[in-house]
């Protein structure tokens, strides 16, 4: 199987049908795409202005690719094993932001308090990503590596790239990371999928809308489940199963994460309905993605050890 690089010489802020393909490529080959943080490192230090740093940009969220993978066709489901991520500088930049985070009214959710004043913070490595530290506030962070969008194209529509949907999106989920697969949708000829967002670190919820924002390397390899309709993003770890569901109100996104969930058991892994509705009442997981967005995400997850009834 093959390995390819993509070096964006410029980045998309929709996901669409209607984009040439940045690569195409096989099913099993490895892919490495190139990604910038979601300001498209225009916030460099914390004397710059977010509002002003943004004011002539169209978009926020700058996506690399389509991958346009052979043979995915309409009704199959693209399966993304992630291989890893290499942070590409040893800085990472988060702040608060004028009408924009999960404590602050917004252009959505309007409500006539004035906005938060802004602030910028600065994020240092100086193990090589392992550990995060800002001296601001004084403490030092772990990384938790993983991307904020992942994607493949809707059916008809282009869609701005901080939106989250049932073609996966800007769900800002830390379960898409190394060591997972991710199974999306396949809605157009070639699946067209992109990657961005990349976070060095991000608590459940996104709380104020921006987490620590890095450019990076991330390396996948894809492969085509063909004939097999999935319906929203699913998450598959060595320990966990996950759907995730992204919807306003956030009832409804627990809703249909924990739906989808059961509509996975029962088809895969041979549940009845209602037993597999008692059961993830008793041990199901679920926790807020993000918060944030025009739709908030959630993901609902079972322990893999549950999957197995007893002989």
């Amino acid at each position: 199987m093959a390995h390819y690089e993509v070096k964006p010489s410029f980045y998309n802020y929709v996901f669409s049908p209607y984009l040439e393909p940045a690569i195409k490529v096989n099913p099993g080959d490895t892919v490495s795409l190139y990604t910038d943080d979601a300001f498209e490192s225009r916030i460099t230090s914390e004397d710059v202005s977010p509002k002003a740093a943004v004011r002539n940009a169209k978009f926020l969220n700058p996506q690399s690719g389509p991958v346009y993978i052979n043979g995915a066709e309409p009704g199959d489901t693209l399966a993304v094993h992630f291989e890893s991520i290499e942070f590409t500088r040893d800085w990472a930049v988060s702040c608060v932001m004028e009408y924009f985070g999960g404590l602050q009214s917004n252009s959505i959710t309007k409500m006539l308090q004035k906005p938060l004043v802004e602030e910028v913070y600065i994020w240092k490595s100086k193990d090589k990503g392992q550990t995060w530290t800002n001296d601001k506030i004084g403490v030092t962070i772990p990384a938790n590596p993983f991307c904020g969008t992942l994607a493949t194209a809707p059916d008809t529509e282009a869609i701005q790239a901080l939106t989250p949907g049932q073609f996966g999106g800007n769900m800002d989920c830390p379960d898409i990371c190394p060591g997972h697969t991710i199974y999306l949708p396949v809605h157009n000829p070639g699946a067209l999928f992109y990657i961005g967002d990349c976070h060095a670190a991000q608590g459940q919820g996104e709380l104020c809308g921006v987490a620590l924002e890095i450019s990076a390397k991330a390396t996948l390899k894809f492969d085509v489940i063909k004939n097999k309709v999935t319906n929203w993003p699913r998450i598959e770890s060595p320990e966990k199963i996950m759907s995730v569901g992204s919807a306003k109100p956030m009832e409804d996104a627990a809703r249909i994460a924990y739906a989808d969930l059961i509509d996975w058991m029962v088809s895969d892994y041979g549940f009845k309905v209602l037993d597999a509705y008692e059961l993830l009442t008793m041990v199901g997981g679920l926790y807020v993605a993000n918060m944030v967005d025009t739709t908030y995400s959630l993901c609902a997850s079972i322990e893999k050890k549950y999957l197995k009834r007893n002989s």
